[in-house]
């Protein structure tokens, strides 16, 4: 994981109302190319949203967001090319069942990025060798188990060539034996330079593979920091109620095996 001074995306006082329901209250981030950033709080507190916002699933009310300097959320973007740049996984995988997993996996880059066939599939194999499913090439979604479901969407948000990928609570459907092979695949692609904000509940994976934390509560960022810094020692009596809740529930135990 190694962070450069490089802003890849730049996130100013970013505000998201559903209704009459403020729900980002004026997020401002900043996210370096090569950086791990995980995102962790209370459901309801925004980090959802926040991730679909930068991927344009949700429209912003005001604020901006740029990536690479050029302002992607004014109107006129054209967000099928700017999610090309932006991968996004989400917790249910979103396979079409009539696929198998090959094709699953080249329709964006033969039908959106125009790629030949033949290289898009050599790329793909080589990402399903990676994270041990080339064996499941031709099987169908439903004959996957849930961590192999999530590992194909991974590697079909992968081979678009994003900049940056987008990881929300991926392993949050799963059976506990099933997440960890997500997130080695995950901590893999981190140790790889791979750009990436991941919204997580999985504490010990968050502090094992992030560059920053940030904790949001009622929609703020409440805290930012280093892992070791916030998990240690947390600045506000927020973050270290919330960081309790996890005291009980194996975090040192999981921690340890990554």
């Amino acid at each position: 994981m190694k962070e450069s001074d490089q802003t890849i995306i730049k996130i100013h006082d970013l505000h998201k109302r559903f209704d009459q329901t403020e729900v980002l209250k004026g997020i401002d981030l900043d996210v370096h190319q090569g950086e791990v950033i995980v995102i962790i709080g209370p459901s309801g507190c925004g980090k959802s949203t926040l991730l679909r916002c930068l991927n344009g699933l949700e429209p912003i009310n005001s604020g901006t967001i740029e990536l690479n300097g050029q302002i992607i959320t004014d109107p006129g973007t054209d967000w099928s090319q700017v999610r090309q740049k932006i991968g996004m996984v989400f917790q249910n995988y979103e396979l079409f069942p009539h696929l198998n997993v090959l094709d699953n996996i080249l329709l964006g880059p033969t039908k959106v990025q125009g790629r030949q066939r033949s290289e898009a599939k050599a790329e793909a194999e080589s990402w399903l060798d990676r994270v041990e499913l080339l064996n499941k090439a031709d099987s169908y979604p439903r004959q996957l188990s849930g961590g192999q479901k999530q590992r194909v969407a991974i590697v079909r948000a992968l081979c678009m060539s994003p900049e940056v990928m987008l990881f929300d609570e991926v392993t949050a459907s799963l059976d506990p034996e099933m997440v960890r092979e997500v997130l080695d695949v995950m901590l893999s692609l981190a140790k790889g330079g791979l750009t990436m904000l991941i919204v997580t509940h999985e504490m010990a994976f968050a502090r094992a593979v992030a560059d920053q934390v940030i904790f949001m509560d009622r929609g703020l960022v409440v805290e930012a920091n280093e892992p070791e810094a916030f998990f240690s020692n947390p600045e506000t009596e927020r973050a270290r109620r919330f960081l309790n809740i996890f005291q009980f529930e194996g975090v040192h135990k999981v921690q340890e095996s990554l």
